[in-house]
């Protein structure tokens, strides 16, 4: 099983130089991917939690690619309805080519009302309208089929997001779940792959609460996460340090030694 980290790619304290080290650290450390997300018109709404500047994925992982050799890139998560379907096809095809196979495309169906309506969607059709890109994606894919097609892992836990994930992805990617949340899930629904992304918060003591994200806790605690997340069948998960304050940006040393810790104690335990 693979890790791999969502990296801020927003926020006060984001910018290239910023994004440069992050490239190094993940790599450096062995993680296998190093994904970002995504937000085109950084409305009221979303600048609460993800402020300018926000560099969008397609460019910023593009620029990484040139400055990374093995580690894959990829969009957690892609809101489909904000483009055209072929553009996204384009892009993905041309940056998965150019990064040498190492391109994963995150999608999801998105959430913020006011950037739909920024960008002339509807925001009530975004399910419709994802599953419609999804379906002129397979078509694109299908139509230049060739060795190395970029792999699609499908964002969400909705029933309609589930069923999405069994139609047309490649993988389920649920994010920032409970692992009972997501084994009840996995009881349930005949997925393909499990990729889950999960939060990334190293405490002091135990936490103890009964709906505990994975991926909060002792380091103990999260080395247990990863281990029942392989036995749920988990190919890869990715840690997501960010808590939700665009201040934390501006100190991005407590996620870089939250992650090499337990990038250490994790190849420990594979060793």
């Amino acid at each position: 099983m693979q890790l791999g980290v969502n990296v801020p790619n927003f926020g006060p304290g984001t910018d290239p130089g910023v994004l440069r080290e992050w490239a190094r650290l993940v790599e450096g450390l062995g993680f296998g991917v190093l994904m970002v997300s995504d937000h085109v018109a950084v409305t009221p709404e979303v600048a609460e939690r993800y402020p300018e500047p926000f560099y969008e994925p397609f460019t910023t992982l593009s620029w990484l690619a040139g400055l990374t050799t093995t580690v894959r890139l990829g969009t957690t998560v892609l809101v489909l309805p904000y483009r055209h379907p072929l553009l996204v096809a384009r892009m993905a095809a041309g940056l998965h080519q150019l990064s040498g196979g190492r391109f994963v495309l995150g999608v999801g169906v998105g959430w913020a009302r006011q950037e739909f309506e920024a960008l002339g969607v509807p925001f009530t059709a975004r399910g419709r309208l994802t599953d419609e890109c999804l379906g002129i994606l397979r078509q694109a894919r299908d139509a230049g089929r060739r060795e190395g097609e970029v792999p699609v892992w499908i964002g969400g836990h909705s029933e309609a997001a589930l069923r999405r994930a069994m139609r047309f992805g490649d993988a389920w990617h649920p994010l920032r779940l409970s692992l009972p949340h997501m084994r009840a899930i996995l009881r349930r629904h005949v997925l393909p792959d499990f990729v889950p992304r999960i939060a990334l918060h190293v405490t002091g003591t135990p936490v103890d609460a009964p709906d505990r994200p994975a991926g909060v806790g002792t380091v103990e605690q999260i080395l247990d996460d990863l281990h029942q997340l392989r036995l749920l069948g988990a190919d890869t998960v990715v840690l997501d340090p960010y808590r939700g304050d665009p201040e934390e940006t501006r100190r991005p040393d407590a996620a870089w030694q939250a992650l090499t810790t337990v990038a250490t104690h994790w190849q420990k335990a594979e060793s």
